[in-house]
């Protein structure tokens, strides 16, 4: 372990304002890529939560913990100068002679020195300050000029642009005109055509009238033969209705054969029936019919009911069915509700109140947790009514939740908590039903 030689260089320079922006973004960029060479106990307890992330994602999202840390923590410093001196042992060597190398990048000398704090460190993270924001300077200069460049472009652009514009107007105008001219010549001609569609319409009217009378005609003439026609339809029904009064009265003997035939054959079933001691009907057809009982509904059967994903209240009703199981994605739930708390304490909190759900619902429950999270076995004793599992060495604690699912009987109601879309798609093929993170919560603090 290294530890800092003194902190008298600390005291005796200081930075008397801000580390510049640059110089801080190269400092938290050292940090991170330090951080694969150190152990967990190598690093600060408010940066341990962040070792297993990649060194993008934990400059990203730890960047300000990490700087707070190095500028407070001189052991840490000291561990973060030798991972940089191991990285880069020309521009630390140089350094540490008082020669900073002149063709390196000002923003890596600036974040070497104050990560290593050699002698004149603060002149040094100052004079990169400056000069980042000369060359800010300069591009900003550049950027100002070439846009009044372009500005002077566009101006002439548009003198021209006017100046071509009046001509351009005026053969427009000329256009109009003539256009106008010759939607006139066409309005006359379209008025001629109006005043021949006028007559033409006249002498169709007239037509038509004559049309008129003569269907009249017709029409008179139809409604004369439609009543002869009536009146010879009424004597065919007479005969008709005639015809079948006599059908009628020869059939009635063979009716008679007929029903003394079916009554002979219903008494020799009834008999054979007798005979054979055949039993009732027990089974009726409705009861083949597939579909869910009451009393007899599973986890995918309850449907939202105007409840949403993460209403507690729907919680309630999957631990009500019988025999349910409840299975939680522990860290998932605890990053997820309090992330901040140290795992221990996020593994107490949670381990609490699944054992006052527990002991309202009645319900079987297993919080499981990743094992490679430890750094040592846990001396945990499991609260009354959960069932506390650590995954196994190569094992993720997504894949012992699909053991659970896959190692209860079918039909049996599984509901496992966990926000993780991989882990609820494959518990949902399983036929677990999944619910979020945040239910989960929410149920617990109505309890707390």
């Amino acid at each position: 372990m290294v530890e800092p030689a003194s902190g008298a260089g600390d005291a005796a320079e200081a930075l008397d304002r801000p580390l510049p922006e640059g110089v801080r973004r190269r400092v938290v960029g050292f940090v991170s890529d330090a951080f694969g060479g150190l152990t967990l106990a190598d690093l600060p307890a408010q940066l341990r939560q962040y070792a297993r992330f990649t060194p993008t994602r934990r400059a990203k999202f730890a960047g300000n913990a990490m700087a707070s840390a190095l500028e407070s923590d001189p052991v840490f410093r000291g561990r973060i100068g030798e991972k940089l001196k191991e990285a880069q042992p020309e521009l630390a060597g140089a350094l540490e002679s008082g020669v900073p190398p002149a063709a390196a990048d000002p923003l890596d000398v600036a974040a070497a020195a104050y990560v290593l704090r050699p002698p004149g460190w603060v002149k040094l993270v100052a004079a990169a300050g400056e000069e980042v924001e000369r060359a800010d300077a300069e591009r900003a200069g550049e950027e100002t000029q070439r846009e009044l460049e372009r500005l002077r472009a566009e101006l002439a652009g548009l003198r021209e642009q006017q100046k071509t514009g009046g001509e351009q107007l005026r053969q427009e105008l000329d256009a109009a005109k003539k256009e106008a001219e010759s939607l006139q010549r066409k309005l006359r001609s379209a008025l001629n055509d109006v005043k021949r569609g006028e007559a033409a319409l006249r002498k169709a009217t007239g037509e038509i009238e004559a049309v008129r009378a003569e269907a009249a005609g017709q029409v008179a003439a139809a409604e004369s033969e439609a009543r002869r026609l009536k009146s010879r339809l009424g004597e065919a029904e007479a005969a008709l209705e005639a015809s079948r009064r006599a059908t009628r009265e020869g059939r009635s003997v063979e009716d008679m054969r007929v029903r003394l035939l079916l009554d002979t054959v219903l008494e020799s079933a009834q008999g054979l029936r007798r005979e054979l001691a055949l039993p009732p009907v027990s089974v009726r057809p409705a009861e083949t019919v597939d579909a869910v009982e009451p009393g007899r509904m599973t986890p995918k059967d309850i449907a939202a009911r105007a409840l949403s994903e993460t209403d507690p209240a729907l919680l309630d009703q999957l631990l009500a069915l019988p025999q349910a199981h409840l299975v939680v994605d522990g860290y998932n739930v605890t990053k997820t509700g309090y992330p901040t708390m140290p795992l221990e304490k996020q593994r107490l909190r949670l381990l609490g109140g699944l054992s006052m759900l527990a002991a309202q619902t009645g319900a079987e429950m297993t919080c499981v947790f990743d094992g490679a999270e430890l750094a040592a076995p846990v001396l945990l004793a499991p609260p009354r009514g959960v069932r506390v599992l650590f995954s196994k060495p190569g094992v993720t604690a997504d894949e012992l939740i699909r053991q659970l699912v896959r190692a209860e009987p079918p039909g049996r109601p599984v509901v496992v908590v966990s926000t993780d879309r991989e882990v609820a798609d494959g518990v949902a093929k399983s036929g677990a039903r999944p619910v979020a993170s945040a239910m989960l919560l929410k149920r617990l603090s109505r309890i707390s």
